[in-house]
């Protein structure tokens, strides 16, 4: 732990926390001091844990109470729970476009909404939205969550100039296909339905990559820190490549 980080004995909570990214964001905040809490409906042993599902604004408000019951007032809010489906515009039903949008967008909004005033009260807060490369161009078959991850960028530029000046900045990390389970997923369907090899198939989506490589669960941790860490807001952040911003 760095005892002068700004981020050092702040609360930090972060959706979706147990697995993948989120679990990496975790540790890295944790490893400069934070205190974090971790809102998932996944049953976890961390003690940090918080049984939360952020599609119910209800459901948050609660969850909230209890977190800051432990450690005090939100500093930090990591909006990382999401979900991941693909299918044919034709084939997007209902059920799987509402459960998306839910998630993905009206999660963070909830969250968000939730703490912003009192970080606008204490003159300091950062919220960082982990949005995906596919919140700034489009990609077949993934009309609900190009559209949510969209929205997540739009709300992170709404909200940014919204708190302007206030101590509380806002932000989104856009990375593209990184080494979780759920790139494991990807590789998985692009072999089941093209016949391609493994290595052929991540080739594949590496170069649907900014730069043409896969990234880390590290790097994408790390990107997060460095946004509540700093006083920039309004950043969409490409990991890894250079998108424009």
């Amino acid at each position: 732990m760095r005892t002068s980080d700004p981020i050092a004995g702040r609360h930090a909570v972060v959706t979706g926390g147990l697995r993948g990214i989120g679990a990496g964001i975790v540790r890295a905040l944790r490893e400069r001091g934070a205190n974090v809490s971790i809102l998932s409906r996944t049953e976890s042993t961390d003690s940090g844990w918080i049984s939360a599902d952020v599609s119910d604004s209800s459901n948050i408000e609660a969850a909230l109470t209890r977190t800051r019951e432990k450690y005090g007032a939100v500093s930090i809010l990591i909006n990382n729970a999401g979900v991941a489906e693909s299918a044919t515009l034709a084939r997007t039903n209902d059920e799987m476009w509402q459960r998306t949008i839910a998630v993905n967008l009206s999660g963070a909004f909830y969250c968000t909404r939730a703490v912003a005033a009192e970080m606008a009260s204490a003159g300091w807060g950062r919220v960082v939205n982990v949005a995906s490369t596919a919140g700034l161009e489009g990609g077949a078959y993934l009309a609900a969550y190009c559209a949510s991850k969209h929205g997540v960028v739009g709300m992170t530029r709404a909200i940014a100039a919204e708190f302007a000046g206030t101590g509380v900045t806002c932000n989104a990390v856009c990375p593209g296909f990184t080494e979780t389970e759920m790139f494991d997923r990807a590789v998985a369907n692009v072999v089941r339905f093209t016949g391609a090899s493994p290595e052929a198939a991540r080739e594949r989506l590496a170069q649907q990559n900014p730069g043409g490589r896969i990234a880390t669960v590290d790097e994408v941790a790390q990107a997060v820190v460095g946004l509540a860490e700093g006083d920039r807001t309004g950043v969409a952040l490409v990991i890894p490549g250079s998108l424009e911003e």
